[in-house]
């Protein structure tokens, strides 16, 4: 099958998708208002709550959703074939993902920018209130040690990208400065910010800065990750246009660029896809039914974006009607990147021989390095196409992975600080509802997670195989809430009512699936926390019902 024409398939789903239904979601099912109040208004505070133009604000949404998670789940879901991976990323974006994100941040906005599980309390009832905090706040803080792990990999295994991320910290300070401390205006302000980033690129690219083997923190990692803590800590509590807004926004012109090389390289070469359409006899793996839905979650659905969509987003959207360019839109980029990483997964290799001896069986392609290097690798090929050197590509997609590996982390930092504040709002702890101290706790949690070791492996790591089902058991109870919102304002609620049963019950079979497994090999850790996960998510599902049939009877 030509990767070409896969491509041009997807891409024009994506785009009807954005021009039709979210235009339907915007006009029918939310009538969205320009000129409705919202929190970045009403609210306003100059830290987190900041009116946004919109296409800064879609930068700083689209880096923040996507990290590296539309990358690493696709260059493993292919494993199962590339026909599932790619019917899932394109279809699950447009009427799944696309839904998710854009109805979370629709409810945030009109509900004074509250998380989700603020939101629940009010639809469902007090008592959902702590069953979502317990899920969301597992979520992110493994997504927080996991990335503090990954990241500190990365920064070893590719030095050349030490400066340009980091000098990218200044920049964006520069021109947060620059857009909200001046009458520059966005575009010279924009204009200025690349030209830096460019150069910091090259810069780097020619310039490594390995971090030395022993320092007084200790190994080379080990210093990575206390760095990389301190750094989501300070990021999470400065003013949100100060740092994180203006650096997602530039990040994200680095994201436009790859992308567009990756599919014009795609179109030049025009590649075959090697891979089996369709391959269900993949030693050691689990079965396609959950777990391809579970492995490629960024990029298609994903519980996390509910937590982004219902955290800062929100409190800088400028009007209502934005909610559909960066909720829905954003959510349609992350598709493509997903969609380009399949392909370079797909197509990237020279024979099916090549592609067959990479994913070989599911304990090869598992690691973080082989997914990733099936990306780089493929990606880097195709953009050689259009002259751009092949050890140039490499470092440029490799550095992209990295950035956005850490916006991800410094804004579920932040994400994880108005958890805390909100748990201490609702018990009344007025220690906890100190942005400090919200920062300070996820920060010091992440890191132990990190550094410490449980049974010889990082205990990060050894918690990781919980994210996947979680996560989607996270949408599964999003789009229940959602449901509900919509029965009580009698709006069409099977847009994510059918999304919420489909979802509900792959990952709940996912999740009960993973539990069997881990009392088959001892593994108690893993055992009692799933079921606690389980557990609280039984009781959302309970609720969620309850207050859906009286939803139902008295609309």
């Amino acid at each position: 099958m030509s990767a070409t024409v896969v491509a041009v398939i997807g891409l024009v789903v994506f785009f009807l998708g954005y021009r039709f239904y979210a235009r339907y979601l915007s006009d029918k099912v939310f009538n969205l208002d320009p000129n409705a109040e919202v929190p970045s208004h009403t609210m306003q505070d100059g830290v987190d709550y900041v009116p946004t133009n919109k296409f800064v604000l879609f930068g700083h949404h689209f880096a923040t959703i996507a990290g590296a998670a539309p990358i690493v789940g696709p260059a493993l879901g292919v494993i199962w074939g590339w026909v599932p991976a790619f019917l899932w990323v394109v279809i699950g974006s447009v009427v799944m993902g696309g839904v998710h994100d854009l109805s979370t941040m629709v409810l945030s906005i009109r509900s004074k920018g509250h998380s989700i599980g603020e939101i629940a309390k009010k639809i469902i009832g007090p008592k959902a209130f702590v069953a979502y905090m317990v899920i969301i706040f597992f979520v992110l803080i493994l997504v927080l040690a996991v990335f503090l792990l990954v990241i500190a990999g990365l920064l070893i295994q590719y030095p050349q990208s030490v400066f340009p991320v980091f000098s990218l910290m200044v920049i964006a300070i520069g021109i947060g400065l620059l857009i909200y401390r001046t009458n520059i205006g966005l575009g010279p302000a924009s204009a200025v910010g690349i030209v830096l980033m460019a150069v910091a690129i090259w810069w780097g690219a020619n310039h490594p800065y390995p971090m030395p083997e022993k320092t007084v923190v200790g190994s080379a990692k080990q210093t990575w990750i206390f760095l990389l803590a301190i750094y989501s800590l300070v990021a999470s509590v400065l003013p949100v246009w100060l740092l994180l807004q203006p650096r997602d926004y530039l990040e994200s012109f680095k994201l436009y660029a790859g992308l567009a090389l990756l599919f014009i390289g795609i179109a030049v070469t025009g590649p075959t896809i090697v891979a089996p359409a369709i391959r269900l006899d993949v030693p050691g793996a689990p079965p396609i039914w959950p777990f391809l839905f579970i492995t490629i979650a960024c990029g298609a659905l994903s519980g996390f974006h509910s937590i982004v969509s219902s955290g800062t987003s929100p409190k800088q959207l400028d009007n209502e009607r934005d909610a559909t360019f960066v909720g829905y839109g954003a959510m349609i980029g992350e598709g493509a990147l997903a969609l380009g990483a399949i392909l370079a997964c797909t197509a990237g290799f020279k024979t099916s021989g090549e592609w067959m001896q990479h994913y070989a069986s599911w304990s090869s392609a598992a690691g973080l390095g082989s997914k990733l290097t099936a990306f780089v690798d493929g990606s880097a090929y195709f953009i050689s196409s259009v002259g751009v050197p092949l050890h140039i590509g490499k470092t440029f997609i490799a550095l992209i992975i990295i950035a956005f590996a850490m916006t991800t982390l410094d804004s579920a930092c932040r994400l994880g600080r108005y958890i805390v504040s909100e748990f201490g709002e609702q018990y009344d702890v007025p220690v906890l509802q100190n942005r400090y101290t919200g920062a300070a706790i996820m920060a010091a949690i992440a890191y132990i997670l990190a550094i410490g070791t449980y049974q010889g492996k990082p205990a990060g790591l050894l918690l990781w195989p919980l994210f996947g089902a979680t996560n989607q058991l996270l949408a599964a109870l999003v789009f229940a809430t959602i449901t509900i919102y919509l029965v009580k304002r009698k709006r069409p609620a099977w847009l994510t009512g059918i999304p919420l049963v489909l979802v509900a019950l792959t990952t709940v079979y996912a999740m009960i699936w993973n539990i069997k497994s881990y009392v088959s090999a001892g593994n108690w850790l893993l055992t009692v926390i799933g079921a606690i996960i389980l557990l609280a998510s039984f009781v959302l599902i309970y609720l969620s019902c309850g207050s859906y049939m009286r939803a139902k009877k008295e609309s």
